[in-house]
């Protein structure tokens, strides 16, 4: 079924989910502060409004894609809310979302906020992955429509839930960043293949690892960092080492180095026979 949708704030990934909705039919009406940037969707079927205003008042469902939440509040400053679903996919902090939340509802709107968990290119295609939290009834509303863009995953009435969660999933991908671009520099200092490094041993060796971090989750919800494998003492010795390797090859440590200060504090504390899970709570 085709539904009006709104979307206000067409930079690359506002643009991609303006793009999948036409392509799926729906009636989408667009807005972005700089004119030029509807254009290309206006050829493919979208309404350009005037104002972001006239957006909003043109559909039951606004979704918002803009810099951060002070350009999404200013946005819909002045804009009739009443009845509107907003759908808030701009990055930001759980409490900035509760705010958000609290300020759409006291103007008479549904309020959901979403973590987008993918590149523009993803959007409309397989292994796209959106994060919602917020009002229950307005994403069971939407959900089929939501699907259209990326795999739509509620995860709870807080509107915090999705930016926590979205955050979370992008600090484990910057954590992988970081211990890549450290091994990857460790490689090349001796001039050899980073590419081939990459993907014949590193990748398999993560994916291997990766395997390791749902059972580690499972101790830290239980709070149960017993280990019958190499515990934090045995780390530290390894992190130290990987230090003066680093320092010999001319490398620096420093992505890494926040590790090392967290496990030795630990150990430090007492907490050298506990698995490397025991890190989160050093971490709280």
């Amino acid at each position: 079924m085709s539904t009006d949708i709104s979307i206000i704030g067409l930079g690359l990934m506002g643009s991609a989910l303006a793009g999948a909705l036409l392509k799926a039919g729906h009636r989408v009406t667009v807005w972005n502060r700089s004119a030029a940037k509807a254009e290309p969707l206006a050829a493919q079927g979208a309404v350009v409004a005037a104002t972001a205003a006239e957006a909003v008042g043109a559909s039951p469902l606004v979704v918002v894609c803009v810099l951060d939440y002070a350009a999404t509040r200013q946005t819909l400053e002045g804009a009739d809310l009443t009845g509107r679903v907003v759908l808030n996919l701009t990055n930001g902090r759980p409490a900035e979302a509760r705010e958000m939340s609290a300020w759409v509802t006291g103007h008479g709107g549904d309020y959901l906020d979403g973590g987008i968990m993918a590149v523009p290119q993803m959007i409309g295609a397989p292994g796209a992955l959106v994060l919602y939290s917020g009002s229950r009834p307005a994403f069971e509303r939407y959900e089929d429509t939501l699907a259209v863009l990326a795999e739509p995953r509620y995860l709870g009435a807080d509107p915090g839930l999705a930016p926590l969660y979205d955050l979370a999933m992008l600090t484990g991908m910057y954590g992988q960043f970081a211990g890549f671009l450290s091994a990857a520099a460790l490689i090349a200092s001796e001039k050899r293949s980073v590419a081939e490094f990459t993907e014949s041993l590193l990748v398999p060796w993560l994916h291997a690892m990766a395997a390791i971090t749902p059972p580690m989750g499972a101790q830290i919800d239980a709070g149960d960092h017993a280990t019958d494998v190499s515990n934090l003492e045995v780390n530290r010795v390894a992190l130290t080492t990987l230090d003066a390797a680093f320092r010999d090859q001319g490398v620096t440590f420093d992505l890494l180095a926040p590790l090392k200060a967290v496990m030795e504090r630990r150990v430090a504390r007492g907490h050298g026979d506990e698995d490397m899970s025991g890190l989160a709570e050093e971490l709280r």
